[in-house]
This record gives C-alpha cells, sequence and structure tokens, in this order.
C-alpha cells in the first residue's frame, strides 16, 4: 500500500505542475454590506406582501388574485427600476442589491406561486391551477415588458421635451 499523494507539492498529471489554490471570495471582500441590504430589502418585501394577504385574503380553493397582482406589480416596478437605474441613474452599488433584490424579490412571490398551484391541484381545481399558472406567467412577463418600454418612451419622450 503506498502513502495518499500530497495534491499540493505533486502534480496529478506528470509534467503538469499544480496552479496556485484560488482565494475564494468571502465576507471580507465586501460581501457583507450586500447581504445585509438584500435581507433588510427582503424582510421589508415579504412585510408588503404580507400585508396585502392580510388586505385581500384569498379563500381555499378559489383563484389566488392576490398574488396575482402582487407578482405582476412587483414585476412591472422591476422592469421600470431596471430601466431607471441602467438608463437614468448611476445608482449606489447597494441601490440594486437592496431595492431590486430584497424589497421586489421578498414582495414578489413566486414560490407562493408555486404552493397555490399545488394546492388547487390537489384540492381538486387543476383547471384553476392551470389558470393561475399561464395568467400568472402571463401577466408577470407583460408587466416587465410594458413597464420597461413605458418607462423608456417617458424618458424619451421628457429627454426631447427639455431639449
Amino acid at each position: 500500500m503506498t502513502a495518499p499523494r500530497d495534491q499540493t507539492t505533486e502534480p496529478t498529471v506528470p509534467g503538469v505542475t499544480p496552479s496556485a489554490p484560488t482565494r475564494r471570495r468571502g465576507l471580507a471582500d465586501g460581501q457583507a454590506p450586500v447581504i445585509a441590504v438584500v435581507a433588510a430589502g427582503g424582510a421589508l418585501g415579504a412585510m408588503a406582501r404580507y400585508g396585502a394577504s392580510l388586505l385581500w385574503p384569498t379563500a381555499p380553493g378559489t383563484f389566488p388574485w392576490t398574488t396575482l397582482v402582487v407578482n405582476a406589480a412587483g414585476c412591472a416596478v422591476i422592469g421600470a427600476f431596471m430601466v431607471v437605474i441602467t438608463d437614468v441613474w448611476a445608482a449606489h452599488r447597494l441601490v440594486r442589491p437592496f431595492f431590486g433584490t430584497g424589497v421586489l424579490g421578498g414582495f414578489t412571490t413566486f414560490s407562493t406561486y408555486s404552493v397555490d398551484i399545488h394546492q388547487l391541484v390537489q384540492g381538486g381545481h387543476a383547471r384553476t391551477g392551470l389558470a393561475y399558472l399561464a395568467a400568472t406567467l402571463f401577466a408577470a412577463l407583460a408587466a416587465v415588458w410594458l413597464a420597461a418600454a413605458a418607462t423608456r418612451g417617458l424618458i424619451s419622450w421628457r429627454t426631447r421635451r427639455t431639449k
């Protein structure tokens, strides 16, 4: 029996020297503020989503309008927000993770969307679940596209008007 090879000093392929170990990025490399703002934003977005569910509760077995509206509204805001921070405003490096990933990620609730579909199908409401699946997908994609297009149009209009 032979002793295990030391991978740090011996090449694994004859004639090839091992490369230096790559350094992994960690919290010391400036990631702590990003994680903190995503968490804070996510908490705010989740609270807003929860508030919407309290204001407009959905009865079991019925079409989950609240979740659909929240997801579509959040997607519309994402569409407008991304245009503004990429085309108009040079935002601070933490704005996008805070608002885009945190707040809007916590507000839009595609995990609840999945659970709603599962519960509808398991409860014998497969057609409603399928309609909800398709309607949310269409509404979310349309909301992002329409909001981005409308925001670009508004920015273009304002730019022409001020010249």
